[in-house]
């Protein structure tokens, strides 16, 4: 193909890209924003494969629709509960895809016109590809349940993690100035992924959207090296967006909490179990799905507070409902969204656009919390860190200082939860021990089912 054609085709994409990434920063032009930045990948992937005569057409149009079917069924069967995981795996093999790709190419190119460009790029691409496939199985691993999602920490651990950091670099160095050792670049990918395990292993599940967004950020920068590797204008485009973007959001979410990415990624929650007997003994108050529809029959604000919970059970059709019937009878109904509640960043959010709750009915922290005071009913639907009172109370707490959910303010708080077993941060909350809470002690779904059924009753 002619260069400037080529040319023309990577501007088109990256255009595609940016426009796209524009509409993924709302709700409403989400769905515009993947098209766009769908599009615009498949005009860079076919555009690469002609222009270097890679493959045939028939080769092309057979992957086209291997991977037309595969990412069809992906979408058809994975649950919105499993979304944080099939993103994990989706940044574990760009990353994967990056390192193979740069490796493939230092392989077979001749000694004698491998410079220094080509060489740091092989290696920022085999060190950050490997760290992010192997740290993406092991995240893919917590978030799933196959690992153990409280942080997995051991004397040492931080030493360790220096050692081989300094170790992964140090043979990226031997590669640059003695390429002829080239059996290195697996030692690279090795000592890469064994950093990989180390860095997310010794994160918690309170810490997995923090993580996820960090993972897509080095599966974006992996790309961008591998396309100064290729000399690929598109791929130096795209990863460097998907790098920049997932560097921001990953900043974001560590604003959310009021912590530091470094905290985040060798300090983390969980190390910390407290009792929880002086908090709820004597002092936890049961209700019934009646007595909260009667709460709710009397309410003229009421906020709903959606967690993982909600997820798991997927109780967001009958939230829905439930919204449905409070808001044909007047009733002021809104949802505090946290920026960390879920598994990855906007989890809530999408699970209630899932079942068309309005956009302008989710209202984010700062938006939400002065509102609460001025609330007859908040209802905590299996959340429990974000909505924790001793972020706020306990400088000692491993949450002190994240911004929380202030329902205690509200004048009632229903509480639903299947127990009293802690957050991701292990440790208790003392919401579930107030005055005004009421706990309802069931499967998110089957309380919602109830609490509604039994104010048609009414």
């Amino acid at each position: 193909m002619e260069k400037v054609v080529v040319n023309i085709a990577y501007l088109l994409s990256a255009s595609l890209f940016i426009f796209g990434l524009k509409n993924l920063s709302h709700p409403r032009t989400a769905v515009r924003g993947n098209l766009l930045g769908a599009s615009g990948m498949l005009i860079a992937v076919l555009v690469t494969l002609i222009d270097k005569r890679i493959v045939d057409f028939k080769l092309i149009i057979a992957g086209l629709i291997i991977g037309g079917l595969i990412g069809t069924l992906l979408a058809l069967k994975v649950q919105m509960t499993a979304m944080p995981q099939l993103v994990a795996v989706f940044n574990g093999l760009g990353g994967g895809a990056s390192a193979m790709v740069a490796g493939s190419a230092f392989f077979e190119s001749e000694l004698s016109s491998l410079s220094a460009d080509f060489l740091t790029a092989t290696v920022a691409s085999a060190i950050i590809g490997s760290v992010t496939f192997f740290g993406s199985g092991v995240a893919f691993g917590k978030l799933q349940g196959l690992i153990n999602e409280r942080p997995m920490r051991y004397p040492g651990d931080q030493l360790l993690k220096l050692t081989v950091g300094a170790v992964t670099l140090l043979t990226g160095y031997m590669i640059i100035t003695a390429p002829e050792f080239s059996i290195l670049y697996w030692v690279i990918l090795i000592f890469g992924g064994f950093l990989g395990i180390l860095l997310t292993i010794s994160i918690g599940g309170a810490d997995m959207p923090v993580v996820i967004a960090l993972l897509n950020s080095y599966s974006g920068l992996a790309a961008s090296a591998t396309g100064f590797v290729l000399e690929n204008t598109a791929l130096i485009i795209s990863g460097s967006l998907v790098g920049a973007s997932g560097i921001i959001l990953t900043n974001l979410m560590c604003k959310a909490m009021n912590r530091s990415l470094l905290n985040v990624l060798f300090g983390g929650f969980g190390e910390v179990a407290q009792t929880k007997d002086d908090i709820y003994e004597g002092k936890v108050k049961s209700t019934s799905p009646e007595e909260v529809a009667l709460l709710l029959e009397s309410a003229r604000r009421v906020v709903i507070v959606p967690g993982y919970g909600m997820a798991v059970a997927q109780a967001q059709f009958p939230v829905r409902d439930l919204f449905n019937y409070l808001t044909e009878r007047g009733v002021e109904v809104d949802f505090a969204i946290h920026p960390v509640a879920g598994r990855m960043p906007g989890h809530m959010n999408v699970l209630l656009a899932e079942v068309d709750i309005p956009y302008d009915r989710m209202k984010e922290l700062d938006q939400i919390n002065p509102y609460f005071e001025q609330t007859d009913v908040s209802i905590v639907i299996g959340a429990n860190d974000v909505v924790n009172p001793l972020a706020e109370t306990d400088p000692k707490s491993p949450i002190a200082g994240m911004p929380v959910l202030q329902v205690w303010k509200s004048k009632t708080v229903i509480v639903i939860k299947r127990s009293l077993s802690p957050g991701f941060a292990g440790i208790p909350n003392p919401l579930f021990a107030m005055d005004n809470t009421l706990m309802l002690f069931s499967d998110a779904k089957k309380a919602v089912e109830e609490i509604l059924r039994s104010l048609k009753e009414q």
